[in-house]
Parts: structure tokens; C-alpha cells; sequence
């Protein structure tokens, strides 16, 4: 079995046609999609066209809750602007996506099996700063789950993890937002350092998952120029620069 598993496009249409590209250059037709596929100053109705057309796999992502449970006057400035640029049937496929999933002995979340807005193998510090999640955390958020591969993702920080019972957890990192910022639980920055698109190739044999992950370069300049456009100097220099200035 070998597939590809991509996240958090947040409406980076160019980021994911490099991806899809990329992805199709190594053989491979099978993507699962792990959801915020539009949330973000840049192109969600593009984006939309693209993975309806496609018809992977995918499941909802917390931005993608917001955009179909919220109404305008409730939406953040990023789910804002991307429902101006989505159509009825763009919301109904959201609608229609389920908030986890499994195939085969794959399981498929957005951030921890009950909480899309938990991050699985990270944490913030009272100060801000992010790190690795205590092994007892990502452990006994796995609790309950049987399938050998577990992927998430919500933090666009591309990371594996093996946990007991000869499981692996994987986060195939961000197709289209290289870094951003949130207030919850405190004020903290999420940075890959890059702005290339990223991926992931999960393999089974004898036994045993591996896990290659991509960086896909692309025109993260004009995605910058994009979001410079539409007023959000945060994710232009994200995008510019895999940093937020």
C-alpha cells in the first residue's frame, strides 16, 4: 500500500496544484486529505473546484466546521474571506465531509480524534513557545485507537511519532500555509521556516509503515503577492518566507 496524504491547504491553489503534481510524478493516484482545505485570503473557490473535481478521501478540519457552523458576522478575518469566495454547492461537499475517518488500518483526524482543535503532538507553553507534546499526552490521546497508522494534522508542522503497540502518528505538514498565529491558549506562532508546499508518502510493507516527507517548491511569491493584495501582511510574509515577521 502507498498513498499520499496532504493537509491544510487553506485555499493555496497553487501550492496544491505543485503538490498534486508532485505527488503524480511519483506514481502515485491514491491522496487522503486531512481537512482546512480553504480558510485564508488567497483562492478557496479554486482550490474547491480542484478537490471536488478530484474526489480523494478527505475529512473536515476545524476552519472547515467554522465555515459551514458559523454565520459571516461570527467568521475570523481567514474563514471570511474565503466563504466570499465559495459558492452553495463549495459549502455543501464541506458539509458532507466527515470529521474523522478510516480506510483499510488508517485512521484520519484533523487535530486528536475528539478535538479538532487540539494539537496531537505538539504543545504551547505558558510563554508562547511551542514544543513536542509529552510522550503520556500523544499516547493517551491514541487511546482506543487499532489501526497502525494514525495521521493528523492542524499544527502544519510535519512530524513522526511511534507509539506503543507498533503504531505510528503522522502530520504531513501544510500544502499551503507555511506559518501562522493563534490565541488559544495563549498568543503563539506556529513557524516551518520554509514556504515550499509540503506532503506526505506513506508506504506499508513487510509489515511496517514508512513515511517520506515532501517539500515542494512552487510560486510561493505570487501566493504572497496574493495575500498582500488582500491585506494580510501576516500571511504574505508566511507565505514569502516560511516565517511571520
Amino acid at each position: 500500500m502507498r498513498f499520499a496524504a496532504i493537509a491544510d491547504i487553506h485555499g493555496n491553489a497553487l501550492a496544491l496544484e505543485a503538490v498534486l503534481a508532485d505527488i503524480a510524478a511519483q506514481g502515485i493516484s491514491d491522496v487522503v486529505n486531512l481537512g482546512d482545505h480553504f480558510s485564508g485570503p488567497l483562492d478557496a473557490g479554486r482550490t474547491a473546484d480542484i478537490l471536488m473535481a478530484r474526489g480523494d478521501l478527505a475529512i473536515c478540519g476545524n476552519h472547515d466546521r467554522w465555515l459551514i457552523e458559523q454565520s459571516p458576522d461570527q467568521m475570523g478575518i481567514s474563514d471570511l474571506a474565503a466563504h466570499q469566495k465559495l459558492g452553495a454547492h463549495h459549502l455543501d461537499w464541506l458539509r458532507a465531509l466527515p470529521a474523522t475517518a478510516t480506510r483499510d488500518d488508517v485512521f484520519l483526524c484533523h487535530g486528536t480524534p475528539g478535538s479538532d482543535t487540539t494539537y496531537w503532538l505538539e504543545a504551547v507553553a505558558p510563554d508562547g513557545t511551542v514544543h513536542g507534546a509529552p510522550r503520556a499526552d500523544f499516547e493517551r490521546r491514541a487511546d482506543g485507537i487499532s489501526q497502525s497508522l494514525i495521521l493528523c494534522a492542524h499544527t502544519h508542522l510535519p512530524r513522526s511519532v511511534h507509539l506503543t503497540g507498533n503504531r505510528m502518528i503522522v502530520n504531513p505538514g501544510s500544502v499551503g500555509c507555511p506559518g501562522y498565529t493563534d490565541d488559544a491558549p495563549v498568543f503563539h506562532k506556529v513557524e516551518s521556516g520554509s514556504p515550499d508546499a509540503r506532503y506526505a508518502i506513506l508506504e506499508h510493507a513487510s509489515g511496517r509503515w514508512s513515511v517520506t516527507f515532501r517539500n515542494v517548491p512552487y510560486d510561493h511569491m505570487a501566493a504572497a503577492q496574493m495575500a498582500e493584495n488582500a491585506g494580510r501582511p501576516d500571511w504574505a510574509s508566511a507565505l514569502a518566507t516560511g516565517w511571520i515577521d
